[in-house]
């Protein structure tokens, strides 16, 4: 446990204060002040309680301030009440195109007094932002309760995903389901389906003590989260940077702000020039997908890859518009301009998508963003075989219409009719390439076993090796802790200038960056889909007396893997044109067998940081997701072995390759595909001359292959003899020519497969 400390004259006063807080509430982490010592014990009492959730006073968050009290809220709102605010906002935009919200009176959302006489005295009492989570239930709240019930549960007010994962790797705790969150949340509702990861409980972010021992609850990478990671939930306002600008709270979606956080609207109150403020004095459910980007830019980052840009290296970013100008940083970082994924492409945003118990949450507090979300491909394109149902567990999809037969998505944000594809009719009707009617009709093993996006994904981001240095020597300001008496406006304390020193400087860079050729493993949901690095975290951690402790080098999870982490994502980077069969089956990397191009062995890296897997279907580096691995040995066997075969069976519905494989059967191991190959040979000459006779053949196939290892060349010779014997008549398919060919080809392909299996795995 973290025990407070002060300053040396009141340590032992503090360390009572600890023992007696402790006996009563159990162990309650307490923020670190300017000088790294700590200032408070705060008591674990509700400061926001609904019939199915309590948030408690999180230490550092300011939750419990003066000013809440001041909101009017239902009770003191009279809508025939004269008010004077439009004198002084003279042509500000209604609050929104509603019209039971474009009545309601100033006061009624931001508060202040509005029979004041004085814009002094009108103002006492005013709340910027009515959004604020600390306000919130003084506000929306009162008319949208049940909404504010589920948010603070929901994983844009835990962060819980991101916590669990950078502190499994970090081997902070011995499970990858969340521990802790932003906030102190529990849920009450008695309705907690642990089947489906539902949790009960969130404890807050243990801070980072470097004075005391490490431990679970005392580690460094709760420093780090704290100074770099955990600046994208709803209890703080954005970044102060290009396209990081945004409110709070409920404000955080629904009050939209410009990239350059100027004010575009005609109140003369507010300065145009001033970064910082909403784009128009509205809120509104028309959400376009870049005011998501302004948080979803980090770890999946699948906010900047839906629209099509990628982090670029520092001498790779592109140029601006005009003569001699680099494009603008966005987010603190220059991006690479890359395939837009194709629904945005069309018009369509995020929430056209995405529906609002994904977004709001659903009343349970999840691990996982898998785990909230419920939208699937197939909810809106069906199958081959079966239309879509456009239902997910949350009902029926709200934006759904159909006409003629033909269905329509009709966008939430600008009202466009986007048509919707169905796989059954492109099935049906022959419109499907040859590869996709090869891949979904012909191979149903791919539906039935993939994410359609494990193909559909074109490019996803990969990250290698990110390089954390903490110079606990040095304190820094803390996304979850912040000054409540700093300002008089409690919707305005978690601001980025307001945060206080009660955590360490960290950086970060990175190794390399990719973004093609995407491995693939297994995911959380048991199908395979695509993986990326998610975090590689290597540190070298300064001591508070300037000495290094830790010199590049991972930390360890409870279950002995590096935090050299690799995590199954969705990227949204849908293309209608997947990869190829040959991007799956004839590259190592899709398998995760690495990237031929690092070098690892000439890094100094401690291991191969793009390799998940090894030959033997070993995992090498961590995986934060639960339910979730890399293939095993022999699914990489198969995945690989038909990379020999795809210049033929990309045209797999030939009725000639159904009767081969009808006839050998499937080959499920090399051995037994040098039995089909020795089967379909002996048939093939047998047809040539005149007839087939049951007897019994040996056939020995010799295949030598040369690897090159660290320790040299090596030459490998494997000797296979398989015995088979052939006791039917080849009566139906192909010619007794054309199976002769079909035969030579499949020897050559034996070959060819024999030479990479045993030359790869």
């Amino acid at each position: 446990m973290t025990e407070a400390r002060s300053s040396i004259g009141s340590m032992l006063i503090i360390a009572m204060m600890i023992i007696a807080a402790a006996s009563i509430l159990g162990y309650i982490p307490t923020p670190t002040g300017s000088t790294g010592v700590a200032t408070a014990v705060q008591d674990a009492k509700p400061v926001l309680e609904y019939p199915g959730a309590v948030v408690y006073n999180t230490p550092g968050l300011a939750l419990d301030v003066k000013g809440m009290d001041t909101l009017p809220g239902v009770p003191k709102y009279d809508p025939q009440r004269s008010e004077g605010c439009n004198t002084g906002h003279q042509g500000i935009e209604d609050i929104s195109d509603i019209p039971s919200m474009k009545t309601l009176a100033c006061t009624f959302c931001h508060g202040g007094d509005p029979d004041a006489t004085t814009v002094d005295e009108a103002h006492v009492g005013v709340v910027r932002n009515p959004g604020d989570m600390r306000v919130v239930n003084k506000t929306c709240g009162v008319c949208h309760s049940d909404i504010v019930e589920k948010m603070v549960k929901s994983l844009h007010s835990t962060m819980a995903g991101k916590i669990s994962g950078a502190r499994y790797s970090a081997g902070a705790q011995d499970t990858k389901l969340a521990i802790y969150g932003v906030v102190w949340v529990k849920d009450t509702d008695g309705n907690v389906p642990e089947d489906q990861g539902a949790l009960h409980e969130l404890k807050p972010l243990p801070y980072f003590d470097p004075s005391k021992p490490w431990s679970q609850e005392n580690h460094p990478v709760d420093a780090y989260l704290r100074d770099q990671c955990l600046r994208c939930h709803i209890w703080v306002r954005g970044k102060e940077v290009y396209a990081d600008y945004r409110s709070s709270g409920c404000s955080a979606c629904h009050v939209i702000y410009d990239d350059d956080g100027l004010y575009k609207g005609n109140d003369p109150t507010i300065p145009k020039d001033e970064p910082g403020h909403m784009k128009l004095h509205k809120i509104t459910t028309k959400i376009p997908a870049y005011q998501c980007v302004h948080c979803h830019n980090r770890g999946g980052r699948t906010g900047v890859s839906y629209i099509g840009i990628m982090e670029a290296d520092p001498y790779g970013y592109p140029w601006g518009t005009k003569p001699g100008e680099k494009a603008p940083k966005m987010h603190g970082k220059w991006y690479n301009h890359l395939l837009p994924d194709v629904h945005y492409e069309k018009g369509m945003h995020c929430v056209d998508c995405h529906v609002e118990p994904e977004i709001h949450g659903d009343g349970n507090i999840y691990s996982k963003k898998w785990q909230a979300t419920a939208i699937e491909c197939e909810t809106c394109h069906g199958t081959p075989d079966q239309y879509a149902n456009f239902t997910t567990r949350y009902g029926k999809l709200p934006n759904i219409v159909e006409e003629n037969g033909k269905f329509y998505l009709i966008s939430k944000v600008t009202g466009k009719k986007h048509p919707v594809p169905q796989l059954k009719d492109l099935a049906e009707n022959h419109q499907l390439s040859p590869m996709g009617y090869t891949a979904m009709v012909a191979v149903k093993e791919h539906i039935q076993k993939l994410e359609c996006y494990a193909c559909h994904d074109k490019w996803a981001p990969q990250c290698y090796g990110c390089h954390v240095q903490a110079d606990l020597s040095t304190p820094d300001k803390d996304w979850l802790s912040y000054n409540a008496t700093a300002v008089d406006d409690p919707s305005m304390i978690a601001s980025q200038a307001n945060r206080l020193m009660t955590t360490f400087k960290v950086r970060e860079t990175r190794s390399f960056l990719r973004w093609d050729r995407v491995p693939l493993g297994i995911g959380p949901e048991g199908r395979v889909e695509p993986y990326i690095p998610g975090c590689q975290d290597i540190w070298t951690i300064i001591g508070p007396d300037g000495e290094v402790v830790k010199y590049n080098e991972p930390f360890t999870t409870y279950d002995g893997y590096p935090s050299v982490a690799m995590a199954p994502i969705h990227s949204h980077t849908v293309r209608k044109e997947a990869r190829t069969c040959a991007e799956c089956h004839a590259d190592p990397k899709a398998v995760g067998l690495g990237d031929e191009i690092l070098r690892y062995q000439a890094s100094n890296l401690p291991v191969d940081i793009t390799k998940l897997v090894d030959e033997e279907g070993n995992q090498l580096l961590s995986i934060n997701h639960p339910n979730s691995r890399p293939f095993n040995k022999t699914e990489i066997q198969k995945i690989l072995r038909v990379g020999t075969c795809i210049g033929c069976h990309t045209n797999y519905n030939d009725p000639a390759w159904q009767d081969v494989r009808k006839f050998t059967d499937i080959a499920s191991d090399p051995d037994k595909h040098i039995e089909a190959v020795s089967k379909l040979f002996k048939a093939s000459l047998d047809t040539i001359k005149g007839g087939a006779q049951p007897a019994t053949v040996t056939k020995t196939v010799t295949v030598t292959t040369t690897t090159t290892s660290g320790a040299g060349e090596q030459t490998v010779t494997k000797t296979v003899t398989s015995t088979t014997p052939i006791t039917e008549t080849v009566t139906k398919g192909p010619s007794g020519i054309a199976l002769a060919g079909i035969a030579i080809i499949a020897v050559v392909v034996g070959m060819v497969v024999s030479f990479i299996l045993y030359k790869r795995i």
